[in-house]
């Protein structure tokens, strides 16, 4: 049974079929994957990272890793599990040789026409809570990152950090009652 005219000009393919194509060289497919996931590889990475020439870097090199690996490729997760696997590892790595900075604001806020007080206190609790991430062990704040920044659920962060659902739960746990005590004041009860 074969696809219509109509049918094959609407056809999306998957992030997966396009990981496959290009494992079968086709770089006009890797290079779809990079315009669908640039944006969201380089936010996981400031927001672990807090420092956005950084968090370009470590998207680059993800995507970079992953073509150079798209050969061996075998689509047993989300395309996109995968390339929070690999952004996560580069992030840790460079955790592990560095202190991360955080900046004070994160990007993407939006705001219909905050008042100045509304845009003080909103860079206010940024930074506090950049700080109270910065008081997390790397890899409870990866899980945050992750579970409340990027929205994954608790089985793609436990494929993306290769370990087991119990292990993020554990994680995301420790994290919370970290943040919750430097964060405590700042909870409306």
């Amino acid at each position: 049974m074969s696809c219509s005219a109509a049918e094959r000009s609407t056809y999306i393919p998957s992030d997966e079929a396009l990981m496959v194509a290009a494992a079968g060289g086709d770089t006009v497919a890797f290079g779809e994957l990079i315009e669908r996931h640039q944006t969201s590889a380089w936010n996981a990475a400031y927001r672990f990272l807090g420092d956005a020439t950084e968090a370009e870097d470590v998207a680059q090199e993800a995507f970079l890793k992953i073509l150079d690996a798209a050969p061996r490729y075998r689509p047993l997760a989300t395309f996109r599990t995968y390339l929070y696997r690999v952004v996560t590892r580069l992030c840790l790595d460079r955790a592990s040789k560095k202190k991360p900075y955080y900046t004070h604001a994160i990007p993407n806020v939006a705001a219909a026409n905050p008042s100045p007080l509304e845009i003080m206190s909103g860079r206010e609790l940024a930074q506090i809570v950049r700080q109270a991430l910065d008081y997390l062990p790397p890899k409870q704040r990866v899980v945050v990152v992750l579970r409340y920044y990027e929205g994954l659920n608790y089985a793609e962060i436990a494929s993306a950090l290769e370990t087991t659902v119990k292990a993020v739960e554990r994680l995301l746990s420790r994290a919370r009652q970290g943040l919750e005590q430097r964060l405590g004041r700042f909870v409306e009860p």
